[in-house]
């Protein structure tokens, strides 16, 4: 059990105990009650001291809970106790009238008790499953820096609308090497800019899930270890650019513990909102877009659907990258001009977004690299490219689309450089996201390599292949990969 973590509404630090992902408010909540049931079962002389002191330190900690935010995961501790506590305080009142107390027989109590045992347990077995995500800490070098930027694109037309004059716009949030920022200074928010826009963006990915939204309300509570606007850090050095496209119906932030620690590496990740198409995009005029994607139960022409969509999010990532050169050479301003290396950069997705991320590269010769994240490849003409490929996919099973190994291997012995595909154990759709850090830990959902092990296979292989294909670095990458799972390897030389 360690130490991690959070932040309450009032900005101050709330630390998180990990093991459990309950603050140490909802500790005293939880031993408050716990002690209350034990009351019962204490010799006499105790039990009015035990009662008093677990009630007072039970009330208090809801109180000030209630102020900072409650979360649904305490409301079944706080049923046990209520449950118990008018039985303990009018047994101290008694007490203290000099009224006689009766007693029930240890057989009529023991049911009551196990009840509130077993409602109380379930509180932190709910903050376990369910908890305010902490996000590991990154391990390079650099401090962490975020910016959330908005382009539009004056040549394209956004077909999601009627609207003749409307351009596509992306939203993008940069992740980049900084200089370490004062002590006291606030992490970003995960999710958003503002805990409002993680509400609303968190709100959206449980409505697109089919899921109820308290289920995940310990989400948008979280915050990261990079700064908003952070000054980029000290030298001239000149960084490699990593864009990024999430699953469908996915958002810019999905990956920030990834981000996070290919920034802190000296790298900079551009990951892209695709409106219309990720749950909840806010824009900067504060109207946010949900997604208009919706399946129609025809596969055929959820197929072409998707391939349409996949084609639209190529083209935002080769807009992205024109934007970031323009960042670079001063047309754009911004703390990063000089700072961008575009000439070394790499496409990269999870799920449709990597698919989008190798249809890019085809299509955009200026991309060096890409990154495919148990992706389906929906490119209708798939042709030669250039650029050496990654792709890390999960175990294939009995549910996996039996189309999707052949075609993504197809795909990859088409790029005229060595392209690996990466298969890793115990890993699901989403292990390749932050969801481990949230969601309840069912390998079917999140894979079972567990909530931190997931995060560092994903950022250690990325980061071997990127070191090897945009730095150049020497070593071994087919071994470094190999040590993490079923490696293939596609050489046309």
């Amino acid at each position: 059990m360690w130490w991690g973590s959070s932040r309450a509404k009032d900005g101050r630090v709330t630390e998180i105990i990990t093991g459990l992902h309950m603050s140490p408010l909802e500790i005293l909540v939880l031993l408050g009650a716990v002690a209350l049931v034990a009351a019962r079962w204490l010799p006499a002389a105790a039990r009015p001291t035990v009662t008093v002191a677990a009630g007072s330190g039970l009330v208090l900690s809801v109180l000030v809970l209630s102020v900072v935010g409650l979360r649904w995961q305490m409301v079944p501790v706080l049923a046990g106790a209520a449950f118990v506590l008018p039985f303990a305080v009018v047994a101290v009142l008694r007490r203290r009238l000099g009224r006689p107390v009766g007693r029930a027989r240890w057989w009529l109590a023991l049911p009551g008790s196990a009840v509130c045992v077993g409602l109380i347990t379930m509180g932190p077995v709910a903050a376990w499953a369910c908890p305010v995500p902490v996000f590991p800490e990154p391990t390079g070098s650099f401090a962490v820096g975020t910016r959330v930027m908005q382009w539009t694109d004056p040549n394209r037309p956004e077909t999601a609308t009627a609207t003749p004059d409307d351009r596509r716009t992306v939203v993008v949030q940069l992740w980049y090497p900084a200089r370490k920022s004062p002590t006291g200074a606030q992490p970003a928010q995960y999710l958003g800019r503002t805990r409002q826009e993680a509400r609303t963006v968190s709100d959206a990915l449980a409505h697109y899930a089919g899921l109820p939204g308290f289920l995940v309300d310990g989400v948008p509570r979280a915050h990261t270890h990079s700064v908003f606007d952070a000054p980029v850090a000290d030298g001239a050095a000149r960084f490699p650019v990593v864009l990024f496209s999430p699953g469908l119906g996915g958002v810019r932030t999905q990956n920030t513990a990834w981000a996070e620690e290919l920034a802190a590496n000296g790298y900079v990740v551009a990951a892209l909102d695709h409106p219309y198409d990720s749950a909840a995009v806010v824009l900067t005029d504060g109207r946010t877009i949900n997604t208009e994607i919706a399946s129609t139960g025809d596969d055929d022409e959820d197929d072409k659907r998707a391939a349409d969509t996949t084609r639209i999010r190529a083209a935002d990532l080769s807009f992205v990258l024109t934007q970031l050169d323009r960042l670079d050479r001063g047309e754009i301003v911004g703390p990063l001009t000089g700072r961008l290396d575009t000439g070394r950069a790499a496409a990269t997705g999870h799920s449709l977004g990597g698919g989008a991320a190798l249809q890019a590269a085809r299509q955009d010769s200026r991309f060096a690299a890409v990154i495919n994240m148990d992706g389906y490849p929906r490119d209708p003409d798939p042709r030669p490219f250039h650029q050496p490929a990654l792709a890390l996919t999960q175990a294939v099973g009995p549910q996996t689309d039996a189309r999707y190994i052949p075609r993504l291997t197809e795909v990859l012995k088409l790029s005229t450089a060595t392209s690996y595909r990466l298969t890793i154990p115990g890993a699901a759709h989403l292990t390749f996201t932050d969801a481990p850090l949230y969601l309840p830990p069912v390998p079917s959902i999140v894979g079972s390599l567990g909530r931190t092990e997931s995060q560092h296979v994903v950022a250690a292989t990325t980061l071997a292949f990127l070191n090897t294909t945009l730095r150049h670095a020497p070593g071994d990458l087919a071994g470094a990969l190999s040590a993490y799972g079923g490696l293939s390897v596609y050489d046309s030389r």
